[in-house]
């Protein structure tokens, strides 16, 4: 593909993709997503099951609550990375999508996206001050920017992520 740059924060569909990942929700929060909804689907069935007439707007309700848990994990499911020539993007949902030009990165370091700091998965603050796009508790990309909060990615190639931003940097 050709580079078209129009501006710093748009991937244009000609530029040059470098590298390109899908990072899947952890074991864990599938196992949790899927206990939930289960377990809000049964409550329903046995409530409904007793006084089917009477209570049969809780089941819907019930229903409705486990859909949108569902919708809601099919959305945060994993995050994409897509790295250029001239910009990061790490996109998490239909809704959040952070792009970094890559000369506004300062530096690039492998971490951790332990539970103490930022007390769960998905989009957090960390309490180190941090903004993070995690969906388990491995491996992490930290970038510090030359504006802002650091951010901070789950990734399965830290290192490659790192290197290519270093090389792509220069």
């Amino acid at each position: 593909m050709v580079i078209t740059k129009i501006n710093e924060n748009k991937i244009q569909k000609n530029d040059e993709i470098v590298y390109e990942e899908w990072v899947p929700a952890g074991r864990f929060v599938k196992v949790v997503v899927l206990f939930v909804c289960l377990l809000i689907i049964s409550i329903g069935i046995i409530i409904t099951a007793f006084k089917p007439k009477e209570l049969v707007f809780i089941g819907i309700i019930l229903g409705a609550v486990s859909l949108f848990i569902f919708l809601m994990y099919w959305n945060y499911r994993g995050l994409k990375i897509t790295l250029t020539n001239n910009q990061l993007e790490v996109a998490y949902g239909i809704f959040n999508h952070k792009k970094i030009p890559l000369n506004a990165i300062t530096s690039c370091e492998i971490t951790k996206a332990y539970f103490r700091t930022y007390l769960g998965v998905g989009i957090r603050f960390g309490r180190d001050g941090s903004w993070a796009y995690n969906t388990d508790f491995g491996e992490a990309v930290k970038l510090t920017l030359q504006s802002g909060r650091p951010f901070v990615f789950s990734t399965r190639n830290p290192q490659k992520i790192c290197d290519l931003i270093k090389e792509l940097s220069n």
